[in-house]
Order: structure tokens, then C-alpha cells, then sequence
């Protein structure tokens, strides 16, 4: 008998992307897949935890990016959020259109060497780098940074990003802590971008939310939109690939929130 490896099809459309012309204080989220996105402002174009990648070491992703890499406008700034391989991912950086600036948390960024930035910003915990109108600060979160198992000196968090007005917090990865409550006061997030997916078996949610846990996390930020991520990329543990935005479907009708909430479909822009 001859044994064949089982064959995974990935689902997904990339789209040839029409980016929307933007008036002064509007802003385009376009949810690439899994933790990565690209937010646009009229003079500002900033990717988030950006990656393209098909295979993680033996992770194969199981839905499309939902553009082309090729496609993305060239990136005045970069937020990476930690160092874990589905976050950082250096081929997609190394691949990126004249980076400009790379923000990272502390001990971060010797990862960025030699991947074209003209600049790399490593914060801790509440710092904030500003420029050209724009700044953006690192938030704690619960999680760990290490890009190997003994590299614990590496740094984590979120970022809110602020600009024109507008504050989005894209939070990396965490579970719930009473944190986020902190985030809302000090930062006031108008658009929060929100994990969902990673969550069971239980013990995952020591460092990962589910659907629930975002849900508490909104009404903690005060935000305004909540628009989930992390889900629907990659197999990182054992719910149904589609249970996620669909039990968080479920908890916004009972919670009243539905009208709040953004469930963006993968390469398609959406103007706040």
C-alpha cells in the first residue's frame, strides 16, 4: 500500500482590490486574514501583523489571504504586535514595498534587521512614538513574547493607532484581563479590532478569548465598532473553523450589539 498525504484545499478568494478614495477623517480597514490588516487614511497606510504565508512550519493555511501581497500600497508604517511566527513573519516583511517605519515591542527588534525598514521603534508598555500627525502606542495584553521557547525577553502587546481623529486598537493577541478596562480610559479606542478565535480547549484561554471574551473586552474599551480577527486562517486549535464569528453573531443579538459589530470579509475595504 502506498501512502498518500492528505491533500487540504485552501477556500478563499484573493481579490484585485479597489482601494476607496478617503476624506479627511475617514478611515479603510481592509482584513487580510488571521491578526493582519491594512488601515488607510487619506495620507497614511499602515499594515498591522502582516502575513501571506501558506505553510507555518507544518501549519498549512486553510483559507486565503484575501489579497495579494503585490497588491498592498507601499507601507508608511508597520505595527507588529509580538514576535510568534503567525504574527511576525519575516518573509512577508522582507517582501513588503519600501517599508518606512517598523513599531515593535521591546526586545523585538533584532527580528527586523535586515529586512528594509528605515527605522525600527521598539516600546514597552504604554510608550508612544509620534510623527507627522500620526502616533501609535503600545498596550499591555495577556500573552507571552518569546519567538522560541527560551527567548523570553521579548515584548508583547497591542497598539492603538491614532490619527485624523481617529483611534483604532488592534489587540495582538491576549485573553481577558482586567487590563483592557485600563486601555478603554487611558486610550479610548474608537475601533477595536478583537481576537476570537484559539480558544478551546479551555486551557487555551489562559492566552487567547473567545467570542465571550471580546464581548466583555468591548464594553471594557468603550469602543464604538468591533471587528473581529484572528479565526478562520489557520487551524491553532480544536473549534470549528466557522463556529467563532458565528457564535459572535449569536452574542452581540442577545447583548444588543449587532449593529456595532463589523464582520469583515477577507480583502474587502470598509470606510469608518
Amino acid at each position: 500500500m502506498v501512502w498518500k498525504p492528505l491533500r487540504m484545499r485552501r477556500s478563499g478568494i484573493q481579490r484585485r482590490v479597489t482601494f476607496p478614495r478617503l476624506k479627511e477623517g475617514e478611515v479603510a480597514i481592509t482584513w487580510i486574514g488571521h491578526a493582519s490588516f491594512l488601515v488607510q487614511f487619506t495620507d497614511l497606510n499602515v499594515l498591522i501583523d502582516p502575513i501571506f504565508a501558506d505553510w507555518l512550519f507544518l501549519l498549512k493555511r486553510v483559507k486565503r489571504a484575501g489579497l495579494k501581497l503585490s497588491d498592498l500600497p507601499a507601507a508608511d508604517l508597520v505595527l507588529v504586535t509580538h514576535a510568534h511566527f503567525d504574527h511576525f513573519h519575516r518573509p512577508t516583511l522582507r517582501r513588503l514595498a519600501a517599508p518606512r517605519i517598523a513599531v515593535l515591542p521591546w526586545g523585538v527588534g533584532d527580528l527586523a534587521e535586515g529586512l528594509g525598514f528605515d527605522r525600527v521603534i521598539e516600546l514597552e508598555w504604554w510608550d508612544t512614538f509620534a510623527r507627522s500627525g500620526w502616533q501609535v502606542t503600545l498596550t499591555p495584553s495577556k500573552h507571552w513574547g518569546a519567538r522560541m521557547l527560551r527567548d523570553r525577553h521579548r515584548g508583547y502587546g497591542g497598539f492603538v493607532l491614532e490619527h485624523q481623529g481617529r483611534r483604532i486598537y488592534h489587540a495582538g493577541d491576549s485573553a481577558y484581563f482586567e487590563g483592557f478596562k485600563e486601555i478603554g480610559e487611558r486610550c479610548a479606542p474608537e475601533i477595536a479590532l478583537l481576537p476570537i478565535g484559539a480558544y478551546h480547549p479551555e486551557g487555551m484561554r489562559n492566552v487567547h478569548m473567545g467570542p465571550e471574551d471580546a464581548v466583555k473586552v468591548f464594553g471594557d474599551l468603550g469602543a464604538r465598532w468591533l471587528v473581529p480577527m484572528h479565526y478562520g486562517s489557520f487551524r491553532l486549535s480544536f473549534e470549528d473553523m466557522d463556529e467563532p464569528p458565528r457564535w459572535l453573531r449569536k452574542l452581540a443579538h442577545r447583548n444588543g450589539l449587532s449593529e456595532r459589530l463589523r464582520i469583515l470579509e477577507e480583502g474587502v475595504p470598509e470606510v469608518f
